[in-house]
C-alpha cells in the first residue's frame, strides 16, 4: 500500500543521518595485505624460535646464580644477559615487522571504507533529491500530470521504491560506520603494540651496551687479579648501599630510604600489577612538582580559603568548599590531625587545590579509595600522608587508569592521565615523559639490587 507522509520532514531528518554517519556505496575492495601468507608463517616460525632461544639463556642465567660473585660466574652470567637481550630484540624486531604489516591492512581496509562512504553519501544525496521531488509534489497536481490512472499509480510506486532503498540504504550506511570505527580502534591497538615493541628495543640495547661494558672490564682481569677483582665487588656493594640509602623524596611528607620506598612500591605491584618503577616515577615528578606548587593550609571551611603554609600568603580556592572541604574534615578528624595545620596543595593558576600528601589525591577522590586502600593495607583508615598508605593509593589509581597492563604506551597513558585526566593527550604527555625518564632509572637501579 503506498502512503503519502511529510516527506520533507523525512529526508531532513535523513540528510541530518548522513551528515553524521557518512554514506553508501559500491562493494568495498578486497584489503591489502602487506605481507604474504608465506612471510607471515616465516614470522611466526623465526618468533617460536626466538623465544625458545631467550629460555635456554634464562636457564643459563638461573644455572649461574650459584657461582655469584667469582669472576667467571660473573662473566657467564653477564654473557647469558647480553645473549638474552639480543634475542628478546631480535624477537620484538620480530613482532614490530608483522605488526607493520597489519598496521598496512588495517589502513588500506579504511581507506576502502572511507571511500565506500563517500560514494553512498552521493548515492543517498541523490535518492533523497528525487524521493524530495516527487513527495513535494501535491496529490492533486500528480494526478494531473500523469497521462492516465496507470501511470499515476506507476508514479506512486516509484516513490515507494525510492522510500524502501533509502531505509535498506541507511542500514547499510550504519553498518559500515560501525565497521569503519571498529577498524579504527584495531589499527590503535596495533600502532600502540608497535610503540610497545619499539620501546623494548630500545631498552634492551641500553641494557646490552651496559652489560657489555661491565663484560669487558671484567675480562681484563685474570685469575692472578684477584685483589682486583675484590675491588669490583666492593664498589658494586657501594654502589648497592648508596642506592637503598638514597633519600627518595615526597611530596607535603618526610622523605624516606630507596630501600624503603622500593618495599612500599613492591607491596602496591602486588596487590594492582603495576610496575613498582612506574609507581616511583608518578611519586618523584609530583615531589619535583610541590617544589613550584607549594603547601597551604586551610583556614575557612565555609569558602575554602586558605594561606601559604610558610608565607602565611592568603588563597581563595584552596579547597572545593563543598566537595572537599567535608571529606577533608572528616578524614583529618578520624586520623586524629588538626585540619587547620595538615598541609595541602595549593591552588594554581585555575581551578581548586587541595590535594594530599605524596599521591596527591583531592579528598573527595581519596574517600572513593579508602575502603580499597583499607583492605589492602590491613589497616582501619587509610592515611593520604602516610607514605605507605599513599604509595598504595598511588598504584590503585594507575591501575584503575589502565598502568596495570604494562608496556610502554599503558603507562603512558596513564601517567598523563594521573596528571591531566580526559585532556592527557594535549596537556599530560609531558608529565608523562617525565615520569617515566624517571620510571626507567628507577628499574635500572632495581635490577642492579637484584643482581647484587
Amino acid at each position: 500500500m503506498v502512503t503519502f507522509g511529510p516527506g520533507r520532514l523525512v529526508v531532513a531528518l535523513l540528510l541530518g543521518v548522513m551528515l553524521v554517519a557518512g554514506g553508501y556505496g559500491a562493494a568495498i575492495p578486497a584489503p591489502v595485505y602487506a605481507l604474504t601468507e608465506a612471510e607471515k608463517d616465516r614470522l611466526r616460525a623465526e618468533y617460536d624460535k626466538l623465544q625458545e632461544e631467550i629460555a635456554q639463556w634464562q636457564k643459563v642465567l638461573d644455572e649461574t646464580r650459584a657461582l655469584k660473585n667469582t669472576i667467571q660466574g660473573d662473566v657467564t652470567a653477564l654473557n647469558a644477559q647480553i645473549k638474552k637481550a639480543e634475542a628478546e630484540i631480535r624477537s620484538r624486531n620480530n613482532t614490530i615487522a608483522q605488526l607493520a604489516g597489519e598496521i598496512n591492512q588495517k589502513t588500506a581496509h579504511i581507506s576502502a571504507l572511507e571511500e565506500k562512504i563517500e560514494r553512498g553519501r552521493e548515492s543517498l544525496a541523490k535518492l533523497m533529491r528525487e524521493k524530495n521531488e516527487n513527495e513535494s509534489r501535491p496529490l492533486a497536481m500528480l494526478i494531473l500530470s500523469s497521462g492516465s490512472l496507470s501511470s499515476f499509480f506507476s508514479d506512486a510506486d516509484q516513490i515507494d521504491v525510492i522510500n524502501r532503498e533509502l531505509q535498506t540504504l541507511f542500514e547499510e550506511l550504519r553498518d559500515t560506520r560501525t565497521e569503519t570505527q571498529k577498524e579504527r580502534e584495531e589499527l590503535d591497538a596495533r600502532k600502540n603494540q608497535e610503540l610497545d615493541a619499539k620501546y623494548v628495543v630500545e631498552v634492551k640495547k641500553k641494557e646490552v651496551s651496559t652489560a657489555e661494558a661491565e663484560k669487558k672490564k671484567l675480562l681484563n682481569i685474570t685469575q692472578n687479579q684477584e685483589t682486583q677483582y675484590s675491588q669490583v665487588l666492593a664498589e658494586r656493594q657501594t654502589r648497592a648501599e648508596t642506592i637503598r640509602a638514597a633519600l627518595f623524596e615526597l611530596r607535603d611528607a618526610p622523605g624516606i630510604p630507596f630501600a624503603t620506598a622500593l618495599e612500599y612500591a613492591s607491596q602496591a605491584e602486588a596487590k594492582t600489577g603495576v610496575r613498582a618503577a612506574f609507581i616511583l616515577g608518578i611519586l618523584r615528578q609530583e615531589s619535583n612538582l610541590g617544589v613550584n606548587v607549594g603547601q597551604c593550609l586551610l583556614t575557612d571551611p565555609k569558602t575554602g580559603a586558605g594561606k601559604g603554609k610558610n608565607t602565611g600568603t592568603p588563597f581563595k580556592n584552596v579547597m572545593h568548599p563543598t566537595r572537599d572541604v567535608p571529606p577533608f574534615l572528616d578524614i583529618t578528624n578520624r586520623l586524629g590531625k588538626n585540619p587547620y595545620s595538615t598541609p595541602v596543595s595549593c591552588p594554581q593558576s585555575i581551578g581548586y587545590g587541595g590535594a594530599m600528601g605524596p599521591s596527591q589525591f583531592i579528598p573527595s577522590t581519596w574517600k572513593l579509595y579508602e575502603k580499597r586502600l583499607a583492605s589492602a593495607l590491613g589497616v582501619s583508615t587509610a592515611d593520604p600522608w602516610n607514605p605507605k598508605h599513599a604509595i598504595m593509593a598511588t598504584g590503585t589509581f594507575l591501575q584503575d587508569l589502565g598502568a596495570g597492563r604494562g608496556g610502554y604506551t599503558a603507562e603512558r597513558e596513564a601517567a598523563g592521565r594521573y596528571y591531566a585526566g580526559a585532556g592527557w593527550a594535549t596537556r599530560g604527555l609531558g608529565y608523562a615523559a617525565s615520569v617515566l625518564a624517571f620510571a626507567q632509572e628507577y628499574q635500572e637501579n632495581i635490577d642492579f639490587l637484584k643482581s647484587i
